[in-house]
C-alpha cells in the first residue's frame, strides 16, 4: 500500500488515506471473491499429496513384482 500511495499523483496523495481505504476495500472484496486458501491449508494439502505419491509408487512396485511373478508362472 505505502508502494501504491507512492505512486499517486500529487494532488491525490492529500487524500492518501481516503485512497488507501478505498484501495484496501476493493482488494478485500477481490479476494473474498476469489477461491483461495490459507497456507495453512495449501501445506496440509501438499503434505497430503506427498503421502499418496509415496503410496502410489509403493503399490505400483507391489504390482510390477506380482506381474512378473504371474509372467514366471505362465512360462514354466
Amino acid at each position: 500500500m505505502a508502494q501504491f500511495a507512492r505512486l499517486l499523483p500529487t494532488d491525490l496523495r492529500r487524500y492518501g488515506a481516503d485512497v488507501e481505504e478505498n484501495v484496501r476495500s476493493a482488494m478485500r472484496a477481490a479476494f473474498a471473491r476469489m477461491d483461495l486458501v490459507t497456507r495453512d491449508e495449501f501445506d496440509v494439502q501438499c503434505e497430503l499429496l506427498s503421502r499418496t505419491r509415496a503410496l502410489l509408487e509403493e503399490l505400483e512396485g507391489k504390482v510390477a513384482e506380482l506381474e512378473k511373478e504371474l509372467e514366471q508362472k505362465g512360462k514354466k
